[in-house]
């Protein structure tokens, strides 16, 4: 309906280039922006649900398939290496780290990203990436294993001028919590669902710095991480679901955030 709704992706070389010779219009280097960042309507103040975001979400867009994935930016099916690991990686500093997790248990090391964006998908190598079919753990449990083959293309994660952003590239939603989208001063937390073809800043540079400086002022009410988002594939959690924490969710990622930006 409006330009405002559209984010285009890290990967387009058309991206962050102000006023620049071209434009690009090729449909899959957009993606469509999850709701405005505006305060939930009166009725959901005091239980927010999973709902938030303002946008019809019945339109037909979001009948988002691998198929249309697989047109990403850059996606070179077969040419999959470990970024983490590479010899011109390791010369710069890493923004991230990236920790995967079935329920309690976390499977597999900590994937430190030095690259501006990074793929994090199941068994469908395309580039470099975090691939988290490859992570073995005995014993899985059958809620998890149907959890895994919804990762599919799983999402996209950029580091942007303005913060962090996540590009849901799968077929099925995914749930987001991170400081900067909570509410401050709120109790209740906040959890962002994120449709297929969604993107979100699921951390805001400018905001982390006032809720760390607020944070300085008040005495916190236990342990907690300013720098850390976490997604669960699949499955939501919080107030509106029957899984109030996120270590009840079969299958998520926690994304520790440096102070090197």
């Amino acid at each position: 309906q409006h330009p405002a709704e559209l984010k285009p992706l890290c990967e387009c070389q058309s991206f962050g280039v102000a006023d620049g010779p071209t434009v690009c219009c090729n449909p899959y280097h957009f993606s469509r922006l999850c709701g405005p960042e505006s305060p939930p309507p009166p009725y959901s103040r005091l239980s927010p649900n999973d709902e938030l975001c303002s946008l019809d979400l019945s339109d037909s867009t979001l009948s988002y398939t691998e198929t249309e994935a697989t047109n990403s930016p850059n996606v070179t099916p077969g040419d999959f290496s470990d970024a983490s690991t590479s010899p011109d990686a390791v010369k710069r500093s890493h923004w991230c780290n990236v920790a995967y997790w079935e329920h309690r248990t976390r499977v597999g090391r900590l994937y430190t990203v030095y690259e501006q964006s990074v793929s994090i998908f199941y068994d469908l190598p395309q580039g470099n990436g975090f691939c988290l079919g490859q992570l073995n753990l005995e014993n899985r449990s059958e809620t998890v294993r149907r959890t895994r083959s919804k990762i599919g293309y799983g999402i996209l994660l950029s580091k942007e001028p303005d913060g962090v952003w996540a590009y849901n590239r799968s077929e099925h939603p995914i749930f987001v919590n991170s400081p900067t989208l909570d509410i401050p001063n709120c109790r209740t937390l906040i959890v962002r669902k994120v449709m297929p073809g969604y993107s979100i800043k699921v951390f805001d540079y400018e905001k982390s710095c006032l809720l760390q400086h607020t944070a300085e002022l008040d005495y916190a009410d236990g342990p907690y991480d300013p720098n850390s988002v976490r997604i669960s594939f699949a499955k939501g959690w919080g107030p509106c679901y029957s899984r109030q924490f996120i270590t009840s969710c079969p299958c998520w990622l926690e994304i520790l955030l440096s102070n090197n930006r």
